[in-house]
């Protein structure tokens, strides 16, 4: 089974973070929320608190297949200047895992000196920050093991490229005909 992590800061963005947790889990993968914080209710930048699976300090996450950053202000902010975050961003990238970040996460990649030179897309607020990588003015851009998107009207987008990376045509079809997209 594909285990899949999704982390969550105060303030993330509500469909970027449960859009791809909807889609994956629906494919099959297990996937697990974290919050970044010391407690597991983390509020969104829509003032929706969801309560986490995990708790980042308490969890080992090196055993996910896929870790997911969700932008969200000031989510993204919080997910960069976390040590933490930054360490197991570091993590995925060192052993060849995927790792995903839409709108203004994949920020965090560049506070991380994370793929520098990879195409990438991410919210327009964030762009003078990505200088080092290569821009493309997409919805979802994917270089290799990095997946980026946009920003949240493109979470559906977003979530299914991730899932591509994943699963099979077959599953996928079967979940895409059942969300009535197909």
């Amino acid at each position: 089974m594909k285990k899949v992590y999704v982390l969550l800061a105060e303030g993330f963005e509500l469909i970027e973070a449960l859009t791809p947790v909807d889609v994956l889990r629906r494919c099959g993968a297990d996937v697990k929320t974290v919050s970044i914080s010391e407690d597991s209710f983390v509020t969104s930048a829509q003032k929706v608190t969801v309560k986490s699976d995990l708790i980042l300090k308490e969890s080992n996450l090196h055993d996910g297949d896929m870790l997911i950053l969700p932008g969200g202000y000031p989510g993204y902010e919080n997910l960069g200047k976390d040590s933490n975050v930054g360490e197991l961003v570091k993590f995925y990238a060192k052993e060849g895992k995927y790792i995903g970040a839409i709108c203004g996460a994949p920020s965090v990649l560049a506070c991380n000196g994370i793929g520098e030179g990879k195409m990438v897309t991410c919210h327009t607020s964030i762009k003078d920050t990505m200088s080092k990588y290569n821009y493309q003015d997409k919805d979802v851009v994917q270089d290799e093991k990095i997946i980026t998107g946009v920003g949240a009207g493109h979470s559906l987008d977003f979530a299914l490229k991730l899932a591509e990376n994943l699963f099979s045509e077959e599953i996928l079809t079967k979940v895409k005909t059942g969300m009535e997209l197909l």
